[in-house]
């Protein structure tokens, strides 16, 4: 992954690792209501919610707003995006992203 996207380095206010071995990486998220993830790429990923809240998610020009419910998981397709908490929770997510 090249540097510039990579949520660990460009977004690493609320990024942290968690595992990472030949086939998968699992990062943690942790977001306080106003936190901003710059915009950074994932390939195909899997978002397990801890803690829930409200998201606005911003990519390829188009933002949409997104409840996270706690227990919940959400397979999304590789893509880039940046992620601001616009709810007034912290909110907690595992991310397992696949390597191909």
């Amino acid at each position: 992954m090249k540097n510039d996207i990579d949520p660990l380095l460009v977004a690493s206010n609320v990024y942290k690792l968690l595992n990472e071995n030949n086939r998968v990486r699992v990062l943690q998220v942790i977001s306080k209501p106003g936190d901003v993830a710059k915009m950074h790429h994932h390939p195909d990923h899997v978002v397990y919610v801890v803690s829930g809240g409200k998201v606005t998610l911003t990519s390829g020009g188009k933002t949409q707003e997104m409840e996270l419910k706690a227990g919940s998981a959400i397979f999304l397709d590789a893509q880039d995006h940046e992620m601001k908490n616009i709810g007034k929770t912290t909110i907690d997510l595992i991310v397992t992203e696949l390597k191909k």
